[in-house]
């Protein structure tokens, strides 16, 4: 294994530009030389992320990283699942063609985790400024530090995210293939903390607790990351703007600001209504779906609507039990759901389900309106949300037509955003 010593911070490619469109060869090539930087390997595992971020550009990359390495090294890939479903067959073929089924394995949060270590409340309560006190154990795939890895390659895209600022890097490790501590009570840190001074923002105390984390108990990992950045050419061609590959937190500090370029659209003035269209492919739950409340709250403004068109939408959760919580719990607010903690109901056990909760609520400043293809009225107003015939609002708001943006429909003026995980809206002052 590789002496943490000599790879522990290493920029060893970086191509980006908000001009930039790297083709399929460039990525090949790009790859190639990464590879040729590490050096030779003969056990390779790959960390990419799930079906769900399908448009982070990371399944051909994957793919083209196991491509190069099967010739001469042992490979297998854990997508980074967190809390989401596994890839059934399609969805990884789709994302990963080529590679075969027996390569993968499902990475299992509530099992299968080797605890690292445990960074302690003071630095926690510290970061935070006071938001929450407690120790945030460190759990990985226990894959990860078992398997006598020659290098472990993180493969992802930097986006805004609601719960660390910038998604990716340390957070495809500790959360993506992380246990249910970790994923718990990072996410109620930075929910209490407050998402709306989190997103888009290079720095985070979730990001700070994490990679305090990687810093104290994973320096033995030998991990590399490759860092995509993605736009928009036009209306729905997405390209990667940047490619940066390393050890360390270099690829993510040489591509974040390329990232908030690209990613994060301002709006002049507060949005009246807006409307957001889920892919049904990718979006079957609200846990998933929630995206279109976390992205475009910031551009709302008071008094706003959001309707959501979501017909894969048919459940909440992506179990059985984080389903179970938000039926029982709702969207109703940060005080309700941190009251709800403290009375130590079995939401304190949750604590990731408690950080959706209060990420998927408006707290009372804007409307939600849900447009699901498989939930009921009485299912959506029973959460907290407003109901919209699916069907209904497919005539009025058919995707087809729509434009992204400002539209005006019949003296209606809607703002539209066809791929909410792919950006944040926030207004200009």
């Amino acid at each position: 294994m590789p002496s943490r010593s000599e790879t522990k911070e290493a920029l060893l490619v970086a191509e980006g530009s908000s001009s930039t469109e790297i083709s399929d060869e460039q990525m090949r090539d790009l790859v190639g030389q990464l590879l040729r930087e590490i050096g030779p390997l003969s056990r390779v595992l790959l960390v990419p992320p799930d079906y769900t971020r399908i448009d982070s550009g990371a399944g051909p990359i994957t793919v083209e990283l196991y491509r190069q390495l099967a010739g001469s090294a042992f490979v297998s890939v854990l997508p980074a699942l967190g809390t989401h479903d596994p890839l059934p067959a399609r969805q990884r073929t789709k994302m990963f063609p080529g590679i075969p089924a027996e390569a993968f394995y499902e990475h299992r949060w509530r099992e299968d985790l080797v605890r690292l270590g445990e960074v302690d409340a003071d630095f926690v309560e510290q970061v935070s400024g006071g938001a929450v006190c407690y120790d945030v154990p460190i759990e990985v795939n226990r894959m990860l530090v078992e398997g006598e890895w020659d290098r472990i390659i993180s493969i992802g895209q930097l986006v805004p995210h609601e719960v660390i600022g910038v998604a990716n890097h340390v957070k495809n490790i500790l959360i993506g293939v992380g246990g249910k501590e970790t994923i718990h009570k990072s996410h109620y840190l930075g929910a209490v903390y407050g998402m709306e001074r989190i997103m888009g923002q290079a720095d985070s105390p979730v990001r700070a607790v994490l990679q305090e984390g990687m810093n104290r108990f994973g320096q033995d990992l030998p991990i590399t990351y490759v860092l995509t950045v993605r736009g928009f050419r036009s209306h729905d061609k997405l390209v990667t703007r940047g490619f940066y590959a390393g050890d360390g937190v270099l690829p993510f500090r040489a591509g974040v600001g390329l990232c908030q370029e690209c990613n994060i659209t301002r709006v002049p003035s507060g949005i009246r209504k807006a409307v957001v269209w889920l892919d049904g492919e990718k979006y079957h739950s609200t846990w998933l779906g929630n995206k279109a409340i976390y992205r475009t709250r910031m551009a709302l403004a008071d008094d706003a609507e959001l309707i959501i068109l979501a017909p894969g939408v048919r459940t909440f959760g992506e179990d059985e039990q984080i389903d179970h919580l938000i039926r029982a719990f709702g969207y109703r607010g940060t005080k309700a759901t941190v009251d709800a903690v403290e009375r130590g109901t079995e939401l304190a056990d949750n604590l990731a389900a408690a950080a959706h909760l209060i990420h998927g609520s408006s707290e009372g400043r804007f409307r939600i309106t849900y447009a699901p293809g498989g939930l009921s009225r009485d299912e959506i107003e029973g959460v907290g949300f407003g109901y919209l015939d699916l069907n209904q609002a497919l005539s009025r708001y058919s995707p087809d037509r729509l434009q992204e943006g400002i539209n005006v429909l019949e003296e209606e003026e809607i703002f539209f955003i066809r791929h909410p995980g792919q950006g944040l809206w926030n207004r200009s002052t």
